[in-house]
């Protein structure tokens, strides 16, 4: 099935934009949320800030950064108020800035438990750029921290908010071309920047796999709809002046309880970008399948499936707009606390089956 025959598949599931948590069409409230960006470095500059430009529930009202020549373009650039500036020194100020409702951690994932902790402590939401932290037991400190608070606490998961992602997830949640048998699901890019933070393995925790690595996990498991239990993995080097107490490529095996497979790999010198699940009546793919844009979505099986439009726009502005909504409407955050945590449970699973080279049980919880 090519492209063009898969974007006329009929609608017989009724999958229509109503299903999805970034249709804004129904407002909930004309008032807009503030959001402060901690941390201003390409993410915060090329995605987060232009896509709140576009956000209907939020703004950006303020920015955190350590250096003056940035905080001063940003002020320029986005007409903000002096007193919205802040350097990491005066962070803990933001609590009394009622202009600021969200803050938004985009820092090194080593900073991001302690940011997004100080964040909830000042009463503030906070939205914290994946991976959630270093490890699940960072992340259970997060979510003890968002409790203790009363406020929200959304993990930056933009793909939560994506229609061909969350049309995936549909599919195997409601089984709809019968039981998951398998899935492939690999993100990899060439990467050139040797002092870039995700090559340091204090600042970034493990290269690939604490970037990319996180979408292939969410992709396998939301299309498959189940938890796995168990994990295999295998790690590598090839360019050993580059990839230096890191990892370059990473291959991972997911285990499920009903006998499933999920097989990845994510590498920073490499190219893919690849979700393909396996069912009994049929299969879908999505390529490429984590980067923003029109994506090829292709199924086949017994069932008609619509395939919903792309997000005109970024990605992020119905993460953004969605998170809003939660804390106007008093909804549940898709991309929840609890969500991050999972992902990293996996994560320390797949790092403990490369140094043992067995498989390693995963175990979920508080």
């Amino acid at each position: 099935m090519d492209r063009r025959e898969s974007l006329k598949l009929t609608a017989g599931l009724g999958l229509g934009l109503g299903l999805y948590p970034f249709n804004l069409g129904e407002q909930s409230s004309d008032k807009k949320l503030g959001i402060a960006l901690v941390g201003l470095g390409s993410y915060a500059t090329a995605m987060l800030a232009p896509a709140l430009k576009d956000a209907s529930h939020c703004y950006l009202a303020g920015i955190v950064s350590g250096t003056p020549e940035k905080r001063a373009k940003w002020k320029i650039d986005h007409q903000l108020k002096d007193e919205n500036i802040y350097d990491y020194e005066h962070f803990d100020e933001l609590a009394s800035n009622k202009d600021i409702d969200i803050v938004y951690i985009v820092l090194p994932n080593s900073m991001h438990a302690e940011y997004t902790i100080r964040a909830l402590e000042a009463g503030k939401h906070v939205i914290c750029e994946k991976p959630m932290g270093m490890n699940a037991d960072e992340c259970r400190k997060m979510i003890a921290a968002r409790d203790k608070s009363g406020k929200k606490l959304q993990i930056g998961y933009r793909l939560y908010y994506e229609p061909h992602h969350l049309l995936a997830h549909e599919i195997g949640k409601e089984k709809r071309l019968g039981k998951f048998l398998m899935a492939e699901t690999s993100l990899a890019f060439r990467m050139g920047r040797p002092n870039w933070w995700r090559m340091d393995p204090v600042m970034g925790g493990g290269g690939a796999l604490m970037d990319l690595g996180v979408y292939n996990i969410q992709a396998a498991r939301r299309m498959a709809a189940e938890l796995p239990s168990a994990v295999t993995a295998q790690a590598y080097v090839f360019d050993k002046n580059l990839y230096k107490g890191i990892y370059e490529t990473y291959m991972f095996q997911l285990l499920y309880p009903s006998g499933a497979v999920s097989n990845t790999t994510c590498s920073f010198n490499a190219y893919v970008d690849r979700a393909h699940a396996s069912y009994e009546r049929g299969w879908v793919t999505l390529q490429p399948a984590s980067n923003g844009g029109e994506k090829v979505v292709m199924t086949s099986g017994s069932e008609n499936i619509k395939i919903p439009p792309p997000i005109t726009g970024l990605q992020q502005t119905a993460q953004m707009d969605a998170f809003a909504r939660n804390i106007l409407e008093d909804t549940a955050v898709s991309a929840s606390g609890e969500e991050g945590l999972t992902d990293m449970i996996i994560i320390d699973a797949i790092k403990r089956a490369i140094k043992s080279g067995r498989i390693e049980d995963i175990v979920y919880g508080l």
